[in-house]
């Protein structure tokens, strides 16, 4: 069984207790102390509308190294065409409500719920969160966002109404931050997209050793 969360001043368990599928709490709230709390242990929220608060910390883990970046042929093309344009933060909460509304999420369901919405962008507006976005014509067509602590970012969501456009924001984004001397980009759950620009799987314990390291 999960570990519930009753309390306002609950305490998350050992990461090591979380299921095969990385569940390791459910309830408590969307507060500042309690998501800064879960991100300094690896821990993050992630649930149906309809559901209460689930509290995650995988085995394994699916990161990326900036320096391990990928760029294909392709990409470096769509890099240099000079189609789009790229920001950081001057769009969060176009970004975020995006992520929730990108097509087969707003279909299926999304984690993203309002809570959600609210609680990051309380988190951007106290300078955790981040957003960086992608521009095609003065219109934002795709964009990424999460949370950063120490040396450590932790991604969220990404979306694109056109092609290419979120890889473009997570690319220049990368590279961002790693001058910025970010050393871990956490992509939490393994997806071909984020594979195929060098995103890789480690352990849970090696996750959790780094982020002792880096937050």
């Amino acid at each position: 069984m999960p570990f519930f969360i009753t309390g306002s001043d609950s305490i998350f368990p050992s990461v090591e207790l979380a299921h095969k599928d990385g569940l390791l709490a459910i309830g408590g709230d969307l507060s500042y102390d309690r998501l800064t709390d879960a991100y300094k242990k690896g821990i993050f929220p992630w649930n149906n509308a309809d559901e209460p608060i689930c509290w995650y910390c995988p085995d394994p883990r699916f990161v990326l190294y900036p320096a391990d970046l990928k760029v294909s042929r392709s990409m470096q093309t769509v890099l240099n065409k000079k189609k789009f344009t790229f920001s950081v933060d001057t769009a969060f909460t176009g970004v975020i409500h995006n992520c929730r509304n990108a097509k087969g999420r707003r279909d299926e369901g999304t984690w993203i719920t309002d809570e959600i919405e609210e609680a990051y962008t309380m988190l951007f507006k106290k300078g955790l969160a981040h957003s960086a976005e992608t521009w095609m014509g003065g219109k934002l067509v795709g964009g990424l966002y999460g949370v950063q602590m120490g040396k450590v970012f932790f991604g969220e969501s990404m979306f694109a109404s056109e092609d290419n456009a979120s890889k473009f924001a997570f690319i220049n984004y990368v590279k961002k931050v790693e001058n910025d001397g970010i050393s871990l980009i956490d992509c939490q759950v393994y997806t071909p997209h984020l594979e195929s620009l060098g995103a890789t799987f480690i352990s849970r314990k090696k996750f959790i050793s780094l982020l002792e390291k880096l937050i």
